[in-house]
């Protein structure tokens, strides 16, 4: 079947599954980070071929009888029938060519989520190049994905005061379990010995420069340069000589200044667009850097250009 023809299903993406089966989730969580849950209800039925953009498990749920329903699945060009028993799990990697089919009316639940959270943890143990999950049929039990399925139905269904404590917890123990019992890994060949590489930092900073009017977390900074927060915080002082954190500072500044000298914004609105807090936020760093308030810089520049343009 051409590319083209296969669907793609991204469940950061509303009602993302609807594509592929007969009836709607009867459950779906919403608002979680970077993870999503489904409890599905349906038919005999057999999905067209389909990718994922995130990492996907499945596992079916039996009927009052214990009994689960067979059916066919398809996982990168391999097929195979599934015993689907209690605690049986599939795994189907992001970008991998999928379908499936079920030979009664069944229960099964869906756990998507993204591929960087594998990677970004996995930083922390070793040096990796790469992660790659292991597609797997479902036909062997695992317990510990099975009990973290069930606290996350019971949390989508009721949600609780420590949910996003909860949901960080989480994904952490699941993306720990799968990197040692489902993942390959490969390490680099070639440390950092030199720091970020030129074009992991050119990237780095222009995504910074894209982004300052927002707020800026180590995290996802870390994630364009596709290492963990930790090893990107040393390489990137090795780079540059001050913390991320200083730099995205002296970012700001810079632009604040720019605007300050060449847009007619009042300093309230400049603060906010070079990425402070609010106008005192800018004050205090201006005087802190130069010495000086954004009004009595303004004039500063005002003057050095006026004295160049005579």
């Amino acid at each position: 079947m051409p590319n083209h023809s296969i669907k793609q299903l991204d469940y950061q993406q509303d009602n993302a599954s609807d594509a592929i089966v007969p009836n709607p989730a009867i459950l779906r969580s919403s608002g979680w980070d970077g993870l999503h849950f489904e409890l599905h209800q349906q038919p005999i039925f057999a999905t067209g071929e389909h990718q994922h953009t995130m990492h996907v498990l499945a596992c079916g749920v039996p009927d009052s009888s214990g009994m689960s329903a067979l059916g066919m699945r398809s996982l990168d060009g391999k097929r195979q029938q599934e015993r689907r028993s209690a605690e049986d799990i599939a795994i189907i990697p992001a970008g991998i060519v999928h379908r499936c089919s079920w030979d009664a009316p069944v229960q099964f639940m869906v756990l998507a989520f993204e591929p960087a959270l594998l990677y970004q943890l996995g930083q922390d143990w070793v040096n990796l190049d790469q992660v790659e999950l292991t597609p797997r049929f479902m036909s062997q039990p695992d317990g510990f994905v099975q009990g973290i399925f069930s606290t996350l139905r019971a949390e989508a269904k009721t949600g609780g005061i420590a949910s996003a404590l909860l949901l960080d917890s989480l994904k952490t123990a699941l993306a720990i379990h799968l990197l040692r019992n489902y993942c390959t890994t490969r390490p680099k060949l070639s440390s950092y010995g030199n720091g970020l590489s030129r074009n992991k930092l050119a990237l780095v900073k222009d995504y910074i420069k894209a982004h300052l009017h927002q707020p800026l977390k180590l995290e996802e900074v870390a994630a364009i340069a596709q290492i963990s927060p930790y090893h990107f915080l040393r390489l990137f002082k090795q780079n540059m000589g001050v913390t991320p954190h200083q730099y995205i500072l002296q970012c700001r500044l810079d632009h604040a200044t720019y605007l300050l000298q060449y847009s007619e914004l009042s300093i309230s609105e400049i603060a906010l667009r070079a990425g402070f807090s609010d106008q005192s936020h800018l004050t205090r760093s201006l005087k802190s850097k130069l010495g000086m308030t954004p009004k009595q810089l303004q004039t500063r520049l005002y003057f050095q250009e006026s004295g160049r343009s005579q």
